[in-house]
């Protein structure tokens, strides 16, 4: 079961295979794996203390420091997991002092039924969010959430975590329209947040 995977100069976090969407361009998609990793569906999802174990197989005498971010990113929407996110996210920047990134289908308050973003302080360095479109209609479409008030719920969260959290980043996959990339760029203007365009393998 792969509970952590390194890619380039990050270390990914796999915590659940739960996700509330059903992306049209998901890696889930296309193959069980990331980035040549072993399949990331987990037989169960693994606990706290599992995780801690396993970022011990991982250092070099207590050091992660040769990672750039340890990424809170597998197989599923890390946020159903936003109280284990929240303290691995700590006990990371506390023993290893390496920073740390949160991505996310900025979904957490619904999954969740609360507000989550104040969960972050302190724990997640960056959060990075996927806006997938820049219009309710494109985003239900290319995101195929369970809940129609998806993409409102998706923005809130956005904006709150701007008050917890340094550094909050939209991201769109390539694979929508010029209309909705520059519907995306208008958000991001708006909203404040910076916007990352990711090629489909990336």
């Amino acid at each position: 079961m792969t509970i952590l995977y390194d890619v380039k100069n990050n270390l990914y976090v796999n915590l659940t295979n739960r996700c509330p969407c059903n992306c049209t361009f998901c890696i889930r998609q296309y193959g069980d794996g990331a980035y040549g990793s072993d399949s990331l569906w987990l037989e169960r999802e693994p606990t706290v203390d599992e995780v801690k174990k396993e970022f011990g197989e991982f250092d070099k005498d207590g050091d992660l420091s040769w990672f750039e971010e340890v990424v809170f990113c597998g197989y599923g929407e890390p946020m159903e997991r936003a109280e284990d996110v929240a303290e691995l996210g700590r006990y990371v920047k506390e023993k290893y002092g390496v920073k740390t990134r949160l991505n996310t289908n900025g979904l957490g308050d619904k999954i969740n039924g609360r507000s989550t973003a104040k969960l972050l302080e302190g724990a997640i360095d960056t959060v990075s969010v996927s806006l997938n479109a820049g219009t309710k209609d494109g985003y239900n479409t290319v995101t195929r959430p369970k809940w129609d008030d998806a993409f409102e719920a998706m923005l809130a969260f956005a904006k709150d975590c701007k008050s917890y959290v340094k550094n909050v980043v939209f991201t769109v996959v390539d694979v929508i329209s010029d209309d909705e990339m520059k519907a995306c760029r208008a958000i991001s203007d708006e909203m404040g947040i910076k916007l990352r365009v990711r090629k489909l393998d990336t």
